[in-house]
């Protein structure tokens, strides 16, 4: 994996080179690289999986009368099917990374290339004689790709903080990006960055920028299909599917493990990566003194210690552990969202932002177990009626809360719930569905649509750049764009096997996990119950609230903050983790990026 960025049709001097590549070492830091040519300049940093000792970028490839440039952030699973292809079509290779397959596949195939890439990928290519420039993202959305059109000129980066570092980019919030960040934070509109002008490529879209213009098209997205295969064929194909997928991204030059939380997708990984390795290497997190305050609730049932225990015995790993303390999730707050460049998941992220630095210590790939809530219907909100049939995004049920604490200048500005029924709406019109499918059916393709474009983005973009903050590459093997287009088509009676949250795919794995796991109720994530880390969190909102200037008021409202901290809300912030110390770490990150950032509203 690495960072790449680019500047079309703007100066680009060396000063400015250099602040774009410092922005990008984190992620990319085996070594960088820059293309300068006339009306285009492209960055890369590298952090080296495959072929390190080839594969270097920017990478050059003269074919049929042009010259194509490229910078590529990815993994290809099907590199050496691909390179087969393109060597009887008379491509030759001088190495093995799949950088190279990609590049060749563009020049044979143009923009089509993408539709036969089975992989994780934001990709740049600049064709020198024709003066234009590819832009491309996977399927999923697993590798980010940022844009700004500036000045008739084009800006793109891996993470947005590239962007901001082109001196004449203004670091600016209107009143849609303040209503993001009070009404839907931590997620976003798909394809916005927040900031005021930069756009975020969606996923499954590619396009050309040239002549100042940049126009893009979706290439995919979930289709709706005629399911046909019976019960037990299809418990066939998701085992091999998945299975699939999981080997499939095993490919690495360099030491790679896994994630493991004793819960069900973690463990499928962990099980199949150790059937091809011996010794695999996995790795867990803990929090200080889990076992004295950890408290069972609806979304989290039980702790993870010994479902980890049982799956590491099983699979004979090499286990780490990573403990943290209140302090440690607190001191991550502000590195987390310079990771993000947003506010994010609070201590959600904090704690994987400091288990992807001790993880990084002992290998540079881990798989773990992202998106099969959302591609398999493991949420709770997939099989509660009531919220299933409510309208409005089912792991955002606060609202009304939300609207109240809204700058009343921002609300004047911006009718909240008007705001998020568009979105909400947009995105159920976008689903994919058969004529005279079942009401319960549409309803749950609609549901699958939401998360896929929404929550599960949040999730990916939590990963990606908190493990990238340490030159951590993580694959997310249920994202295989297969395993999410098969699903999709499944009836949701299949799904549901025996009343459980994804019971089609723990039917399919039995005889590969043992009993108690693969009958484990879906547990998230895990977070802190330690009372220490809700005091630091509600001392840092009052401090807050003492200070006359404190940037978070010029967005929120800040009487209603104040009685934030002295109540109870009755819905989490946001999905199942985000309860009352993690909505006082949101609204900390919000006031250090404002200020950070140095934030203007417009």
């Amino acid at each position: 994996m690495c960072a790449i960025a680019g500047i079309l049709d703007l100066p680009a001097t060396e000063p400015v080179v250099s602040a774009m590549l410092t922005t990008m070492a984190r992620r990319g830091p085996d070594g960088e690289g820059i293309y300068a040519g006339e009306g285009c300049t492209l960055l890369h940093s590298r952090l080296a999986i495959i072929d390190p000792t080839g594969g270097s970028q920017p990478m050059t490839l003269e074919w049929a009368g042009e010259r194509y440039i490229l910078v590529y952030n990815g993994e290809l699973y099907n590199t050496e099917a691909l390179r087969r292809e393109l060597s009887a079509l008379g491509h030759e290779f001088s190495g093995h990374s799949d950088t190279e397959v990609v590049l060749h596949g563009y020049a044979q195939w143009g923009e089509a290339c993408v539709e036969r890439f089975n992989g994780i990928f934001a990709m740049a290519v600049w064709e020198q004689q024709r003066r234009r420039l590819f832009l491309s993202r996977d399927r999923i959305g697993v590798k980010p790709l940022f844009f700004m059109l500036h000045q008739g000129g084009l800006i793109f980066g891996s993470e947005i903080k590239t962007i901001l570092a082109y001196p004449t980019v203004r670091p600016e919030l209107d009143g849609d990006g303040a209503a993001q960040i009070v009404l839907l934070g931590p997620g976003r509109i798909p394809g916005s960055g927040v900031f005021r002008g930069i756009k975020e490529l969606e996923p499954g879209c590619r396009g050309y920028f040239e002549n100042g213009k940049f126009h893009w098209q979706r290439y995919w997205k979930l289709r709706d299909r005629e399911h046909t295969e019976s019960f037990e064929q299809t418990l066939e194909v998701v085992r091999e599917l998945v299975t699939d997928a999981i080997r499939r991204q095993m490919v690495s030059d360099v030491p790679i493990g896994c994630f493991l939380s004793g819960g069900l997708d973690s463990s499928i990984i962990c099980a199949v990566c150790a059937k091809e390795k011996q010794g695999i290497d996995t790795f867990s997190v803990d929090y200080q003194d889990n076992e004295q305050y950890f408290v069972a609730g609806k979304f989290q049932p039980d702790a993870d210690t010994a479902y980890i225990h049982l799956m590491q015995e099983a699979i004979g790993s090499r286990h780490h552990w990573t403990v943290l303390k209140p302090e440690d999730l607190a001191a991550n707050l502000e590195r987390a969202t310079l990771a993000r460049d947003l506010p994010g998941m609070a201590d959600v992220d904090f704690s994987l932002l400091a288990f992807c630095q001790d993880i990084r210590k002992e290998v540079k790939v881990a798989l773990s177990g992202e998106c099969a809530d959302e591609i398999f219907g493991g949420y709770p909100w997939y099989r509660d009626p009531e919220v299933r049939n409510t309208d409005g995004f089912p792991w955002s049920q606060n609202m009304a809360q939300r609207i109240c604490l809204m700058h009343p200048e921002i609300r004047i500005r911006v009718d909240g719930r008007e705001f998020v029924q568009a979105q909400y709406d947009r995105t159920l019109q976008e689903s994919d569905i058969l004529p005279g499918t079942s009401p319960l059916e549409k309803r749950m393709k609609e549901m699958v649509n939401l998360n896929f474009r929404w929550f599960m983005q949040t999730l990916l973009d939590r990963k990606d750049r908190m493990s990238m903050y340490h030159g951590l590459e993580v694959r997310v093997p249920f994202c295989d764009y297969r395993v999410a287009e098969y699903l999709y088509g499944v009836p949701w009676e299949y799904k549901d096997y025996r009343g459980r949250e994804k019971g089609l795919l723990r039917h399919a794995m039995e005889g590969i996990l043992p009993e108690k796991i693969l009958r484990r109720k879906k547990s998230p994530y895990p977070k802190t119950h330690h009372p220490v880390y809700m005091d630091i969190m509600r001392r840092g909102v009052q401090t807050l609230l003492e200070r006359k200037d404190a940037a978070i008021f010029s967005i929120f409202d800040r009487e209603e903050v104040r009685k934030l901290l002295e109540g109870t809300p009755k819905w989490p912030w946001y999905g199942q983790l985000m309860t009352l110390p993690q909505t006082f770490a949101y609204l900390l990150q919000v006031d250090f990026w404002l200020r950070h950032y140095k934030i203007s509203l417009v």
